[in-house]
């Protein structure tokens, strides 16, 4: 198999046009168009539909793509492992996540497994979620912690908690004293949301749907810490939940349960090809603590 071919096939996915999948290789497009084709002779069918001047992916280029990112990670990461043995360096535990759930419960299961066992190495790579499935695919990692559903299919991701979404809004608000909140109680109230890619702003815009109620749009982030940012400065509410929740805003904001209940499940998953790290699985007992710890403190604060 010819691997500058390969590299051309998975630019082209990841880039959407033979011309930036050729810069980025530094070759001329003719040049990356032969090796594509080269790829294409060689398993005898069509990775790609020519539309005009664009590159549509067919079926089997959708399908061969996860393999073909798999085989080019595994080739790259050779350097380093040869690196790794000569240095007889301890192998540290690999982990992945999403930026919504760092602060709140993948820093502080690191912080309480290495209170544990100190002196452990630990690996952390914090992607935006729908970059996530892509980190995925290159297979690189021990254990990855995210929100559910995941954004690949291909992995069976195991469930640590489910947790209640919750209205956050300024400590002194009007309504930061009450027992609950509905749609009703805030629909005059500026509505700090997050966007169309997150799990929160799917499940709140689903279950808001299913009794007939809707909220409107202020303010409009991709990221949770944004949120919370702009609820401490007054600008409006947002929803989270007690794990994921940036622990340095706990005593700045009200955190007011939501009626109807809406949940969000939390899970983890762990490399189908990698050898199992000695510290996976005491990890993975420190992430069930922490999200333990978080939504036993919102339940005393009620």
């Amino acid at each position: 198999m010819n691997l500058k071919s390969l590299r051309v096939f998975v630019h082209v996915m990841e880039e959407g046009t033979l011309v930036r999948a050729a810069g980025k290789l530094n070759l001329s497009q003719p040049a990356a168009s032969r090796l594509l084709q080269i790829l294409e002779q060689e398993f005898g069918c069509a990775l790609f539909y020519r539309d005009r001047k664009r590159l549509v992916p067919t079926p089997e280029g959708e399908l061969f793509y996860p393999e073909a990112v798999r085989i080019l990670s595994s080739i790259d990461d050779v350097p380093g492992f040869f690196k790794q043995m000569k240095t007889d360096a301890v192998v540290p535990l690999r982990i992945i996540c999403h930026p919504r759930i760092v602060n709140g419960l993948v820093l502080p299961a690191m912080a309480k497994l290495n209170a544990a066992q100190p002196g452990l190495r630990t690996k952390l790579e914090i992607h935006p979620r729908r970059d996530l499935g892509r980190r995925i695919m290159h297979d690189l990692f021990d254990i990855g912690v995210s929100t559910l559903p995941l954004p690949v299919e291909n992995l069976s991701p195991q469930i640590l908690r489910s947790a209640e979404l919750h209205v956050v809004l300024p400590k002194r608000h009007k309504l930061a004293r009450k027992r609950f909140l509905t749609p009703k109680d805030v629909a005059d109230q500026p509505y700090v949301a997050l966007d169309q890619h997150t799990v929160i702003r799917r499940i709140v815009d689903q279950e808001l749907a299913k009794v007939g109620e809707r909220l409107e749009v202020t303010h409009e982030v991709s990221a949770g810490a944004a949120a919370y940012r702009l609820v401490n400065y007054g600008l409006g509410f947002t929803f989270a939940d007690p794990v994921a929740l940036d622990p340095e805003f706990l005593d700045a904001v009200a955190v007011v349960p939501w009626r109807p209940v809406m949940k969000v499940e939390f899970g983890f998953f762990v490399s189908s090809t990698s050898r199992s790290h000695d510290a996976l699985l005491p990890f993975v007992e420190c992430l069930k603590e922490i999200c333990e710890e978080r939504l036993t403190a919102a339940g005393s604060k009620r």
